[in-house]
């Protein structure tokens, strides 16, 4: 374990930002890392529990008091191998998880404690590839079978990586111009810079992944195409059918949905930054916040990043609009003990610019009525009353009012995958229209598979990557079963129960 009792003696530090009047001039990332020395100290606070909660609390099930007691002792080469081993692309997770296995660590007992253990993870890997330690891990033989995974995403780069690390050949198709789904397209650069996630693309090509951009499957290639040419097909496309707001006026002018904004913010940075794409790019939607009255319906992280793109362009004014009440400022123990997740308030990044920029705020519990507009058919005012405490979160009569609005981005999350391409292959649906395993990441129909978002409802980028990890296993078995005489030598025994792979722990396929 770490430092005997430091936990007593070293405070915990949080992720250090870079000022925010500073950083809303810029599109680049405003993280600052630690000195090592620092991130020592905070891995000397780690206990090593007997029962260390935080592996419960990671869905990948990273080993994380391993690799913080390992940079306390400033092994870091040592710690990115403990690292890598349940976690493609700590980076990723590192920079966009919101850290449950802080919320899970033992000193988070006492609230506000725990273990600095994403900045550690990120700190990790982002010295890994400064040092080169992080290099291509081509398979060492090959089975001569095939599989398509259909998405990009976190969950399609994991399931692809170890596939093709285990020795199958992997073909991996993205409709949009470049890999990386929402972490590339979504998420913004300020959060994460694009160049973080094209290394990693380029590493998957160099271990021989062949990457096909512009490709929109079920229409450039059909479902019968993709049957007959591979011999399994993941379904790794995510939740993207975005959840719409049925009011009076949502049809005019500036009402968007988050997603088409952000697309547009970021495919802009990209020109600026010069981050290679596999394809050209479609042509602009020309969205912009520029001097516009914005309101964000939807408090999470889509909508954060609205308020930031939002406020980097120039608006005239931001609102972000939640429909829930606020929630405590302190985790209710009578609804989230520790360690489970807090149900708490969490100021986000962008809104704490926004108000330092005196040019936003943050409502809860109200409920968008209706949307009005000019004569030119362009949104002009957001009706809106206070919402009820409960479903259906009903308007309260008397608390009508309304915002002027120019620009509306409706972020309020997204219902399941596009249904498409699981009709066009016949695969059956759960009551949430995700598709549905019947055995784990094992569809309806033999030989596709299915794994993220697209299989369990929108969720984390750390379910994501394991869902991956763990689709590949259960791919790589049905590969093997194929035919006697192609070992895949991944799996243990106590994998093949009735409940398959766990839930949290994933070591993934070896190469």
């Amino acid at each position: 374990m770490g430092e005997l009792g430091a936990f007593l003696k070293i405070e915990r530090v949080g992720v250090p930002y870079r000022d925010a009047t500073q950083r809303i001039k810029d599109y680049e990332e405003f993280l600052v890392r630690r000195s090592d020395e620092e991130l020592a100290g905070q891995g000397a606070r780690c206990m090593e529990c007997g029962v260390p909660f935080c592996h419960n609390g990671c869905p990948l099930g990273n080993l994380i008091p391993d690799w913080n007691d390992l940079v306390y002792r400033d092994r870091w080469q040592d710690a990115i191998v403990q690292l890598h081993a349940t976690n493609n692309f700590p980076e990723f997770t590192g920079r966009l998880c919101p850290a449950p296995c802080e919320a899970a660590c033992v000193l988070e007992i006492r609230e506000g404690d725990a273990v600095a253990i994403k900045q550690i993870e990120n700190s990790i890997i982002d010295r890994a590839w400064e040092e080169g330690w992080v290099t291509p891990m081509p398979p060492k033989r090959e089975t001569g079978r095939s599989v398509a995974v259909v998405g990009s995403g976190p969950a399609g780069m994991a399931a692809a990586q170890q596939l093709r690390r285990a020795g199958h050949g992997v073909v991996l198709f993205e409709r949009d111009e470049s890999a990386g789904g929402l972490v590339r397209f979504g998420v913004p650069d300020f959060k994460i810079e694009k160049r973080v996630v094209q290394r990693r693309v380029e590493q998957l090509i160099a271990e021989g992944v062949e990457v096909r951009c512009g490709v929109d499957v079920g229409v450039d290639v059909t479902a019968d195409e993709l049957r007959d040419r591979f011999d399994a097909v993941v379904l790794a496309t995510g939740s993207r059918a975005p959840r719409d707001l049925p009011v009076d006026g949502r049809d005019l002018q500036g009402v968007h949905f988050a997603m088409e904004y952000l697309y547009d913010r970021n495919r802009w940075v990209a020109t600026q930054t010069g981050t290679p794409t596999g394809v050209p790019a479609p042509a602009p939607l020309g969205l912009t916040a520029a001097g516009k009255h914005v309101v964000v319906i939807g408090g999470g992280d889509t909508g954060a990043d609205c308020v930031g793109n939002s406020l980097r362009e120039g608006a005239a004014s931001i609102t972000q609009l939640e429909l829930l009440p606020e929630p405590p400022a302190h985790r209710p123990d009578e609804r989230t003990p520790w360690p489970l997740w807090p149900q708490k308030f969490r100021l986000s990044y962008a809104m704490d610019e926004a108000r330092t920029a005196g040019r936003g705020e943050q409502d809860f519990s109200v409920v968008t009525t209706h949307f009005s507009g000019d004569a030119d058919g362009h949104v002009r005012a957001l009706h809106h009353a206070e919402a009820e405490a409960a479903p259906p979160f009903a308007p309260v009569a008397g608390t009508e009012g309304e915002l002027q609005a120019d620009l509306v981005l409706l972020a309020m999350g997204f219902l399941h995958p596009e249904q498409d391409l699981l009709d066009a292959l016949g695969v059956a649906k759960d009551q949430r229209g995700n598709a549905k395993a019947v055995r784990p990441y094992t569809t309806s129909v033999d030989g596709v598979f299915a794994a993220g978002d697209a299989r369990r409802g929108q969720s984390l980028i750390v379910w994501a990557i394991n869902e991956g990890r763990q689709c590949a296993r259960m791919v790589d078995r049905h590969l093997g079963e194929l035919e006697a005489d192609v070992p895949t030598g991944n799996l243990e025994d106590a994998d093949g129960g009735p409940d398959g792979p766990p839930v949290h722990v994933g070591p993934g396929v070896p190469a």
